[in-house]
């Protein structure tokens, strides 16, 4: 009888730690998981100088008028689509900006298509359907770090001049690591359940995701101190927000903020600097563009301190 084969992906390996879950109560269960999560952030900061130098490279994509496109297959596919889509409604951006590309087309954000990660020729298709042109910033998003689908996608959008970068919770193999110029490799080791990337593997991804796209937006002048002061007010709860952020800036009541939000036709960050410059919106919109959009370099006073 020959020996066991050991998976080089560290992501589908065994934890010993939970060889005996399927006898564990509720409770035992809920303790195992939660241990196992406590190691995910930790691993996430070993990873802080790559993170740094990845959203320096999407800063420079975005105001040079470029975009950050995510590609993925499964779990890491949809973690990608997710983060794409919150974009525009918490940084007011075009939805062309930050792109979700999923191995299956959208279908596959409900349905499992699972066959389609090991296409590489489907995921260099999806660059040249994108146009991804020099500028444009291609994170391929792997947990196991070997995904074809992600591979030819990285493949093609290098040729076509892209930067690329990859995040994997698992040590890439060559192939791989020649396609990205930078890895990401937040490595949380085995899972709960043996191959199940959605749990620890996921959170990882989604913890380097929000990094990310915050750390850029921020970078390009999308919050005020840490106010998201351009926000758009598509429902009654941003709506709330928007005018609560005008009150606590500026001191104004409600209704003031509401009426100063309706000149500014719904954009915070351009009523604060009417408010604060006591100038009409052509001329806010003129100064910030001035200064590359951070209301810090318009408006140089703080925004109130936390409870004031």
């Amino acid at each position: 009888m020959s020996a066991p084969t050991l998976d080089p992906r560290v992501t589908e390996r065994r934890n010993p730690r939970t060889v005996d879950i399927d006898l564990a109560s509720p409770l035992d269960i809920v303790d195992l998981i939660n241990a196992e999560d406590r190691a995910v952030a930790d691993a996430v900061a070993t990873q802080r100088a790559v993170i740094a130098q990845a959203i320096a490279a999407i800063e420079q994509a975005f105001r040079a008028g470029h975009r950050l496109l995510y590609v993925g297959a499964g779990t890491s596919g949809r973690l990608g689509v997710l983060d794409a889509s919150e974009c525009p409604p918490t940084f007011g951006t075009d939805p062309r900006m930050v792109v979700g590309i999923i191995a299956g087309g959208d279908h596959a954000l409900r349905n499992p298509i699972e066959g389609a990660e090991d296409d590489p020729a489907a995921g260099a298709a999806q660059m040249d359907v994108q146009a991804v042109t020099a500028g444009d910033v291609v994170v391929g998003i792997a947990a196991s770090g070997t995904t074809p689908f992600v591979r030819g996608a990285l493949a093609r959008a290098r040729e076509r001049g892209a930067t690329t970068g990859l995040i994997a919770c698992s040590e890439p193999p060559a192939v791989m690591r020649a396609q990205a110029d930078w890895l990401i490799l937040p490595i949380v080791g085995p899972e709960v359940l043996t191959g199940s990337t959605r749990l620890k593997a996921g959170t990882a991804t989604k913890l380097v995701c929000n990094m990310l796209t915050t750390g850029a937006m921020i970078r390009v002048g999308k919050s005020y101190g840490n106010l998201m002061v351009d926000l758009r007010a598509t429902n009654v709860k941003l709506q709330d927000r928007a005018e609560r952020i005008v009150c606590e800036v500026t001191a104004l009541d409600r209704e003031a903020a509401r009426a100063l939000l309706q000149r500014a036709d719904g954009r915070v960050k351009r009523a604060l600097v009417m408010h604060a410059l006591d100038v009409d919106a052509a001329t806010a919109d003129a100064r910030l563009e001035a200064a590359d959009g951070v209301i810090r370099k318009v408006v140089p006073n703080a925004p109130p301190p936390v409870g004031a």
